[in-house]
């Protein structure tokens, strides 16, 4: 069983920037998607930002040009650099890595970490 730990939410005010990490207990470059996604009290939960197998990247229209996705595959880890944040952008951010396989897709997420942007 794979787990994914999430890191580096908290407040801050609008236009600051903060980090999050995600450490893998498994080697998180065998995995077809790692993304981040997010979630608000009574709101589906959105992509953000994801990478996939070859190193594209994709993200959400919102946070073009504000927030880039990374991965360190050496410490299992994926990151989400946040810049420029607003408070739309308060929410739950949640780490998730998807392998394709034979039976069909597998993902696994991890606990979330809060992120709070005041005006």
């Amino acid at each position: 069983q794979v787990q994914l730990v999430e890191s580096g939410g908290g407040s801050v005010q609008a236009g600051g920037s903060l980090e999050l990490s995600c450490a893998a207990s498994a080697n998180i470059f065998r995995f077809d998607v790692t993304g981040w996604y997010r979630q608000t009290p009574g709101q589906e939960r959105e992509l953000v930002a994801r990478i996939i197998t070859g190193g594209e990247t994709n993200y959400a229209d919102a946070v073009k040009g504000r927030f880039t996705i990374s991965r360190n595959d050496a410490k299992n880890t994926l990151y989400l650099q946040m810049t420029s944040l607003k408070p739309e952008d308060t929410a739950v951010y949640y780490c998730n890595a998807l392998k394709f396989g034979e039976y069909g897709p597998r993902d696994y997420w991890g606990q979330g970490t809060q992120v709070i942007v005041s005006s």
